[in-house]
């Protein structure tokens, strides 16, 4: 299913950022400094495809950070539901050990309890 999801999904994807890089290879001018446009030591000059992918590519390592982030709570408390289910399979199997030496001891005592 995963592959199939990956082949439908991906390779249209891929053919799309293929075909949009290809028709925007005009270089443009990017500048970092707002105020001051034309400041050449704070600007170059870049293909347009490489300005968007890299701002999509920034976009989901953003948005990935911030959701595992968001998560965090959630994670938090599965640790914690774990060592505490770590700590009661721990006591139950405490009282089966108890319960089976019990047994165990009761065991010659139970036929003369019968024949009474």
């Amino acid at each position: 299913m995963r592959k199939i999801v990956l082949f439908v999904f991906t390779i249209p994807l891929a053919i799309i950022l293929i075909a949009l890089s290809v028709a925007n290879r005009a270089p443009v001018m990017a500048t970092v400094d707002p105020f001051n446009p034309g400041n050449p030591a704070l600007s170059f000059s870049l293909p347009l495809f490489t300005i968007v992918l890299a701002a999509l590519i920034a976009g989901v390592v953003l948005g990935s950070f911030l959701t595992w982030i968001s998560q965090g709570k959630h994670r938090s408390r599965a640790r914690l539901e774990t060592i505490r289910a770590a700590a009661i399979k721990k006591e139950a199997d405490a009282i089966k050990q108890e319960r089976a030496v019990a047994l165990a001891e009761a065991a010659p005592m139970l036929p003369a309890l019968r024949s009474s």
